[in-house]
């Protein structure tokens, strides 16, 4: 007669995986991944930072290389956590291992990381002088808003990056989608490419549309002024027709006159976009899809390692 396998309780299991994955960030170097965040923040802020939320081109593309930034942090914090240990963990689950305490304990560790992360980059940011809007939406204090959303991005990017770890069966396999994840999730993020019909409808499916959403809603993206046309019409001052330069003697009468900001503010105006309306309720639907995305993502993962006994390879 088979012996039945007792099993310990799923919270006692979570508890004793969560303090290995802490004694593994101590001791086998995962605190790695904090530093390297520090790095890249200060890259991206270093290049893209001085106009970040002081107009809407900056704004943009300032927010796009965060979310990028938040989406490569995520993906390197467990793209290869399950699949290197797979055959531990097929030899743990037929002896007693729940696989949801298994990967809630891998839930609760990777939050931790991107929270450390999180920390990090907004540090970073704020030491390279990126102009972070003073007004807060949901919390008192406005940074925590900034907080909340880079934190959602880079935990549904991690998420995502754990459940390929749990779907694939080596470390080879997860680094070599990894590169293609990304470029689908910076390719469609529905705000810095231009896109239409069935790619439009794609962005949907994406961290980085909702992520990018959400931070160009906290940075008021539609109050702030466009400075493209101006600076190709500055660009143009000296083109001559018929011996004169309309476009200088428009420029010059602008600035003589004060309305330079008034035609920047204008132009902004011209150029809204409704998905970034400064609304709560926008910036909460941007929320829910991504803690809708990770607790997603971590049920794909559970769903797969409950058939890890099955494996053959």
């Amino acid at each position: 007669m088979r012996k039945k396998i007792r099993r310990s309780g799923h919270i006692y299991q979570t508890f004793i995986y969560l303090g290995k994955l802490f004694r593994m960030f101590i001791f086998q170097n995962d605190w790695k991944v904090l530093p390297m965040a520090a790095i890249i923040a200060g890259l991206v802020s270093f290049v893209v930072g001085k106009n970040v939320f002081v107009n809407q081109e900056g704004t943009l593309t300032g927010t796009f290389a965060l979310t990028c930034v938040c989406i490569w942090n995520g993906f390197f914090n467990s793209i290869q956590v399950i699949c290197r240990e797979r055959p531990i963990v097929k030899r743990e689950h037929r002896s007693g291992l729940h696989i949801t305490s298994y990967i809630a304990a891998h839930m609760i560790y990777q939050a931790f990381l991107c929270i450390g992360q999180t920390v990090i980059t907004i540090g970073i940011c704020t030491l390279a002088d990126v102009s972070f809007p003073d007004k807060s939406m949901l919390f008192p204090f406005a940074l925590a808003d900034f907080g909340v959303t880079i934190f959602l991005i880079t935990y549904s990017a991690d998420m995502m990056a754990l459940m390929v770890s749990a779907v694939v069966h080596s470390t080879t396999t997860a680094m070599t989608i990894m590169p293609f994840l990304l470029i689908f999730q910076l390719v469609f993020s529905g705000g810095f490419f231009s896109l239409s019909g069935t790619a439009l409808q794609l962005t949907d499916i994406t961290i980085s549309k909702w992520g990018l959403t959400a931070l160009c809603i906290q940075g008021d993206y539609n109050s702030l002024p466009m400075v493209s046309l101006w600076n190709s019409m500055v660009k143009m001052k000296d083109v001559e027709v018929e011996g004169e330069k309309p476009v200088f003697e428009v420029l010059n009468y602008i600035e003589t006159t004060g309305r330079r900001d008034e035609i920047l503010a204008e132009s902004g105006r011209q150029n809204q976009n409704l998905a970034y309306e400064y609304s709560p309720f926008n910036l909460l639907k941007c929320w829910m899809f991504l803690i809708f995305f990770a607790l997603l993502y971590a049920v794909i993962a559970t769903v797969s390692l409950e058939s890890i006994d099955k494996d053959k390879r």
